[in-house]
């Protein structure tokens, strides 16, 4: 792995699991419920100029990963729904880092984390309430194919920590 591998992945790339457990399940649930405390600390104390400081070069800065997130898990949640309540939906893409170059990925990134507290209150909830047989419900994506809800659980709190680690990873190498 190169440098800018490991600067890029700083948790590792995403394995997913052959089979998820209901254990495995209720691990990544708490890692969705603890990451607006996650990305709020690691943010805490940034001024503009490090909010505005990629994580590697060439990469997003600060301030666009926290919007990322938030959009991100948006779409996450939308299409747990989509998959609750309809037969196997296609869901739709969208293009990251079209979203990321927006003007709102420029706002103040308390915007983004009141929004991501908000979320996972919501999809915390809507988690915990699901059953083993409605984690096996799928989506089509129409770049990846056909995912199920537990293996995208474990996607989502695996991406949880990648995008916090790219910021707490950031402040280690600049001291901040």
């Amino acid at each position: 792995m190169t440098l800018v591998d490991d600067l890029r992945y700083p948790v590792g790339q995403f394995k997913p699991a052959l089979v998820t457990t209901p254990e495995d399940r209720a691990t990544h649930i708490e890692v969705l419920r603890e990451l607006p405390d996650r990305l709020s600390e690691a943010v805490d104390g940034l001024d503009e100029a490090q909010i505005d400081t990629p994580y590697r070069e060439g990469g997003w800065t600060v301030r666009q990963v926290v919007h990322h997130v938030a959009d991100s898990h948006i779409n996450s949640y939308v299409r747990f729904k989509l998959a609750l309540t309809e037969d196997a939906p296609t869901i739709k893409a969208y293009d990251e880092a079209a979203w990321a170059a927006l003007h709102d990925s420029q706002m103040p990134v308390d915007v983004s984390l009141t929004l991501t507290w908000a979320l996972h209150a919501r999809w915390v909830a809507l988690l915990e309430s699901m059953t083993e047989k409605d984690f096996r419900k799928t989506f089509v994506h129409p770049e990846r194919g056909v995912l199920d809800l537990g293996t995208t659980l474990a996607i989502y709190a695996w991406h949880s920590r990648h995008h916090t680690a790219h910021i707490t990873s950031l402040r280690e190498r600049m001291g901040w």
